[in-house]
């Protein structure tokens, strides 16, 4: 039997990367989608919808640098190789761009960032990021995933725990989806969810060995209650059969819209395509990486520049697609593990930090803003004598978005066990 079939469980959620069969539509998925699953599947999509849209910068990068503290002059005293110039000074695409006489953007994100930031769509929260000490990757992207700061035994994903309380809700296969290879911790659990690497691979190819390829998959669909793929899967099947008639080849972005080459730019423009499609999707979560900038980091140029000019192209570019109707429904949310030092290292770069700077962007936010207790940079501020001090727990911007944004009933204390955040805590990114 010729066939290709990658499959992720993860606590009862499958997440299916790709299925390639050489063979004819097998009949029972024709079966599958009969008219009354396919009511239900676009039901899931009908009517306005709002979207969480989730993006982890993997690898910590250097919030200094991204939203640059211009008006603190220990930042230039620290980093005398690599500090953002002052608005106004310095050669032409060097300095940073202004945003409050205090704070402002890399040279890089102006030109994509800061006409969301003057239309007040995009919010900042600085010295924000997870309480846990820890200076390890991957645990605090573990931490911050499973959204228990300093607990590796939480078995699922803060995202996943927020499908888990809206139960109630007629849901689209497609309701979370992560662009990524394979599931990411912060979408684990018994919810269903979707890791899909590429839209165009999540179909159905035909080919001369169909009545084998047919028997294989109809006995996995046919099997009894208690296998791991009786539920999820069907729906999967559903998706698949749903996503075909969506066409991924043929998306074309609107309003100009360019979205950066590579997997980065791509998870973004085909997350603008689920949303477009109207399945029904509610989370949605991607990844980019290369942030752990320990040599040679540079300033308004460099290495950290490369990564601020595609990840700032790729949101600006989701975010003008969309347009600002369906950006009304939709947050895009930033984070990453932690920050860097306050100080640049022998090497012209940073080494792992503490407090970080993320952005909020559409819906109902109030933009216009950096919102946080600022702690200064001097020495006695610094965090363990080193790093921004945190000042914003990352749970209470998760759990303002949860309940302002997404599910305005959600019960955090499920969400966010062990942690009593609540909208007093709120920093008032969002109205």
């Amino acid at each position: 039997m010729t066939m290709n079939r990658r499959f992720f469980l993860r606590s009862g959620g499958v997440a299916l990367a790709s299925v390639g069969l050489v063979g004819m539509t097998p009949s029972f998925l024709q079966r599958a989608v009969m008219a009354q699953t396919r009511e239900r599947v676009a039901a899931g999509g009908a009517g306005r919808r709002k979207t969480l849209i989730a993006i982890f910068q993997r690898g910590a990068v250097d919030g200094l640098n991204m939203v640059v503290p211009h008006g603190e002059r220990k930042y230039y005293e620290y980093r005398p190789s690599i500090a953002i110039a002052q608005p106004g000074k310095g050669t032409n695409g060097e300095a940073a761009a202004d945003l409050d006489g205090f704070f402002g953007l890399h040279p890089v994100l102006a030109a994509g960032f800061k006409p969301i930031w003057d239309a007040k769509r995009l919010a900042i929260v600085h010295a924000a990021g997870s309480p846990a000490n820890t200076r390890s990757h991957f645990d605090a992207q573990d931490y911050m995933e499973a959204g228990t700061p300093g607990i590796k035994s939480t078995p699922d994903g803060w995202l996943n725990r927020l499908l888990q309380t809206q139960t109630g809700k007629e849901a689209s296969p497609f309701r979370a989806v992560s662009m990524t290879q394979n599931m990411p911790r912060t979408m684990q659990g018994r919810a269903p969810a979707l890791a899909i690497s590429n839209l165009s691979d999540f179909t159905i190819r035909a080919g001369q060995n169909s009545r084998a390829v047919q028997g294989g998959f109809e006995d996995i669909y046919e099997q009894a209650a208690s296998d791991a793929l009786s539920g999820t899967g069907k729906e999967t099947f559903e998706a698949i059969d749903y996503l075909k008639r969506v066409n991924p080849s043929q998306y074309k972005p609107e309003n100009g819209a360019q979205y950066p080459q590579g997997r980065f730019g791509q998870s973004l423009l085909q997350i603008a395509q689920l949303i477009k499609a109207g399945v029904g999707l509610e989370i949605a979560f991607t990844d980019s990486g290369g942030w752990d900038t320990h040599v040679n980091q540079g300033n308004s140029r460099g290495q950290l520049a490369l990564r601020l000019a595609e990840f700032g192209a790729g949101i600006t570019a989701l975010y003008t697609d969309l347009g600002p109707q369906r950006m009304d429904d939709v947050v895009i949310l930033t984070m990453s593990e932690f920050g860097r030092t306050a100080r640049e290292n022998g090497n012209r770069g940073t080494d792992h930090g503490h407090a970080n700077a993320m952005f909020v962007i559409g819906g109902q936010t109030r933009g216009g803003k950096v919102y946080g207790d600022w702690p200064g940079l001097d020495a006695g501020n610094l965090y363990e004598g080193r790093d921004l001090a945190l000042t914003t727990d990352f749970r209470d911007v998760f759990g303002e978005v949860t309940q302002k944004h997404l599910a305005g009933g959600a019960n955090l204390s499920k969400i966010f066990p062990g942690y009593a955040t609540s909208a007093a805590k709120f920093r008032g990114v969002l109205g």
